[in-house]
């Protein structure tokens, strides 16, 4: 399947993510002949396990991630990244573990917005916000080339297409960057051969930053 790359926008140090710097970026997509082609969306919920006895809290993994993906609404990937694991289930799975009551869903983030087609590449920046909420949390941009399914041999033609896109994008002067964190998806067992399950690795990945970013620039709000 084709490679992807999830980038997420690393706000300046002193400011935050707004709603002028995601119409700026999708309006960027356009002005490079991205034509729009619709819209996307990815949901990603957080569990935390229900332990009722102290010495069961170490026989099974305390939290992990659960990301459902447009391209393929019948499975749901789980993702431990303490232990670097990363399952692909069937959707149903999320019923089973709400009648097991094994465990809770902290929070849940949606990550939506527009689609744009740019030759063999494919464009998808959005928000993230909390579910039943319009509170901007972060802007994510996937980035897919359609022709190369190898990891490794995608590198050079995705990095100069992210080079061009953060060229079109500076002439903008907007407040941040987007960044491009590489998982180390061997520690995951998987292969060089893109799958689904890397795009899962990705969007846990891209949050910890996010959160971990949020809570760095949160003091300096107070």
């Amino acid at each position: 399947m084709p490679i992807k790359w999830i980038l997420h926008w690393q706000p300046n140090a002193g400011t935050t993510v707004n709603t002028q710097i995601l119409s700026e970026v999708s309006q960027c997509a356009e002005s490079i002949n991205g034509v729009k082609e619709g819209r996307w969306k990815t949901i990603l919920s957080f569990y935390r396990a229900m332990v009722r006895e102290q010495g069961s809290a170490n026989e099974f993994p305390r939290d992990f991630v659960g990301i459902s993906l447009a391209e393929q609404p019948s499975k749901y990937f789980l993702v431990i990244r303490g232990q670097r694991v990363v399952v692909e289930a069937e959707s149903n799975i999320q019923m089973i573990m709400e009648k097991l009551q094994s465990y809770k869903t902290r929070f849940v983030l949606t990550f939506e917005g527009n689609q744009y087609q740019l030759g063999d590449f494919q464009l998808r920046v959005g928000k993230v916000v909390p579910t039943h909420s319009e509170s901007l949390r972060g802007i994510v941009m996937e980035m897919e080339y359609q022709p190369i399914s190898s990891w490794e041999k995608s590198h050079q033609i995705m990095g100069e297409f992210f080079d061009l896109w953060q060229e079109a994008l500076s002439k903008r002067s907007l407040q941040g960057h987007f960044v491009h964190l590489e998982p180390n998806f061997t520690e995951y067992g998987l292969s060089d051969q893109y799958t689904l399950q890397h795009t899962a690795v990705q969007y846990a990945s891209i949050t910890a930053q996010m959160i971990s970013t949020a809570q760095t620039v949160q003091p300096n709000r107070n």
